[in-house]
This record gives structure tokens, C-alpha cells and sequence, in this order.
């Protein structure tokens, strides 16, 4: 298959890019490179530059090139900075991810979209583990970017008879197996690779918040490893090749840890102490995530093979030394 991946610059989309290459599909990256790098980007894809709130920008993208279904994953990430700056947000990742949409259907003919979600769409669950029928009502901005996309989706498919996969990831981690793929955020926002900087430097890492409604005070989240999420896309992809529809999975394992089991498990894997503040929670943080991830396990046949938060941190802690 010929497939458009936006944001195939950035953490996910790059492993995504290179293990659909590995399978045999032709790729072909549009990225801003704002946040992303080229440097991430396999060298058997085709690059384009360009930005999905720019009208002119994709509908020459559509109008040059044939593809037979977009992984969508271009978007701003960080749930702080949304807060911030909400209307950032939503132009990028709602906007955009509507010209994206529009232009892909009217131009490119295209009724295959894989698209990146999140847990945050939840908010602070009222079950957990959470199922996808949980309720939506999500606490940042960043949340609310996601669920609006994902209704945008449902909505294309009602009204043009659209097919997409939504997944919804917990917290994606971790590094290739050879240290040669990893995660690379400018700035990073994300918790293991922020510890892995204070043990690398020894530096102190900023812990935000201790006084939440967990076993030990600090947030719970689910990891999946970022060679787990991408086994998910390409069986979303397969999904969309034999059904129809609008579907929505849960990208997670069922199992959380707290930000101080994380904090010790770098520790433990790198051989270095540092020192932790405590500083004020972060708006927007639910106190715990963990996802029900029966669906997709029956649906499309999700096993986490590298899971486990040792293996997720050793990846991680690799892939930062280099």
C-alpha cells in the first residue's frame, strides 16, 4: 500500500514509517519539522515539508500524489503547554486535522485514516481500568483537541461512509531494541526520558505533585512501548483492509505505574542516584490512567510483547546515552 504519514518526523510516526518500509509498503512523511527531525525520518521515505493547517500546503500534497490511507499523527503533544495556549492547540491539532481530513477525501479520494488518540480523552476516570464506552470528558486542552478529532472521524463516516481506526494511547516509552530509534522531544515533556536527563547529568528532576489519590501519591500512568504501539497501527491498518467502519481501540496493557516506581526503575537501570523536588501539580493531570485493553486484544489480536517497565526504561535509558 501507498500510505501518507503525517507527523512522520516525530517519536511515534518515525518507528511507525520504518516498520511499514520493513513490511514493504511505500511511505511518504509530510511533517512542518517544527518539532519533528529529519534526522528520524528512514531514509527509503519520501519527505514532503509541509503543514496541515496550510490549505495550499495539502491540497498540493493530494493533488501530486496518490495514496491509498493516511496514519495521522502530526499534532502538538504536550498537555501543559495546551493549557497555555489554547488556541494553539486547537488550530493545530483540530483545525489542521480537519483540512487534513477534507482534503484527503475531496482530493485524494482517500477513505482509510488511521489516527493517533489518547487517553486523555477520558479525563479523570470514574472506572479503572478504563474501557473504550468510558465516559469522554476530558481535563486539558490537549484531551479535548483529541476527542474533538475523533468526533470529526465518527462524523465522516455517518455522513461519507469513511473508515478509520482511533487508537487511544496510554503513555507510549521506550526506545528500539538496538538503541538506534528513541524518543526526541525539543522541548521534552514526557516523564522518562526527563528522569533519564537528571540521571544522565545529575541534575535534579522536578516532580509535579505527591498529593494525589494514589498508593504512593503520584501519578499512575499505563506504559506501552513504542514497538508495542506500532504493532497496534499495522494491525489497525490490516483492520481497514478487511472492515468497514469507524472503530476505536485502547493502545495499553492494564497495568499502571507510579512516577516513583518510575523514578526507581531509572535508578536501578542506569546505577545513579539524583535528586527529586516536589514541586505543585501540573493542571490537567489525572491522577490515574490505566487502560482496559480487552477490546483490542480481541479484536485485532494485541499482544504487548516489550511492555514491562524494565524494558521499557533499559530502551529508553540506552537509546539517551547514545
Amino acid at each position: 500500500m501507498k500510505i501518507l504519514v503525517t507527523g512522520g518526523a516525530g517519536y511515534i510516526g518515525s518507528f511507525v514509517v520504518k516498520t511499514l518500509l520493513d513490511k514493504n509498503h511505500q511511505v511518504t512523511v509530510l511533517d512542518n519539522l517544527k518539532r519533528g527531525h529529519r534526522e528520524l525520518v528512514d531514509q527509503r521515505a519520501e519527505l514532503i515539508q509541509a503543514d496541515i493547517t496550510i490549505e495550499k500546503d495539502i491540497e498540493n500534497v493530494f493533488n501530486q500524489n496518490f495514496f491509498d490511507a493516511v496514519m495521522h499523527f502530526a499534532g502538538l503533544i504536550s498537555v501543559g503547554e495546551s493549557q497555555e495556549k489554547p488556541e494553539l492547540y486547537y488550530q493545530n491539532n483540530v483545525v489542521g486535522s480537519k483540512n487534513l481530513f477534507e482534503k484527503a477525501i475531496s482530493i485524494g479520494k482517500i477513505n482509510k485514516f488511521i489516527f493517533s488518540s489518547s487517553a486523555a480523552v477520558y479525563g479523570n476516570p470514574v472506572k479503572i481500568p478504563i474501557p473504550e464506552d468510558h465516559p469522554k470528558n476530558p481535563i486539558s486542552e490537549y484531551g479535548k483537541n483529541k476527542l474533538a478529532v475523533e468526533e470529526v472521524l465518527i462524523n465522516l463516516n455517518q455522513e461519507l461512509g469513511t473508515n478509520s481506526v482511533v487508537l487511544r494511547y496510554f503513555n507510549a516509552a521506550g526506545a528500539l531494541l538496538d538503541a538506534s530509534l528513541g524518543e526526541w522531544h525539543e522541548p521534552e515533556t514526557h516523564i522518562i526520558p526527563k528522569i533519564i536527563k537528571s540521571a544522565i547529568k545529575g541534575t535534579v528532576f522536578k516532580l509535579f505533585g505527591n498529593d494525589y489519590s494514589t498508593k504512593d501519591g503520584t501519578c499512575i500512568r499505563d506504559y506501552i512501548h513504542v514497538l508495542d504501539l506500532v504493532g497496534a497501527h499495522v494491525s489497525a491498518l490490516e483492520k481497514l483492509e478487511k472492515n468497514t467502519g469507524a472503530f476505536y481501540y485502547n493502545v495499553g496493557t492494564g497495568v499502571g505505574y507510579s512516577n516513583k516506581e518510575v523514578i526507581e526503575m531509572v535508578k536501578k537501570i542506569s546505577g545513579k542516584d539524583f535528586e527529586v523536588e516536589i514541586a505543585s501539580r501540573r493542571p490537567g493531570d489525572s491522577d490515574k490512567l490505566v487502560a482496559d485493553p480487552t477490546k483490542i486484544i480481541q479484536e485485532l489480536g494485541f499482544v504487548p510483547k516489550y511492555s514491562d517497565l524494565e524494558t521499557i526504561v533499559k530502551t529508553a535509558w540506552a537509546w539517551h546515552n547514545r
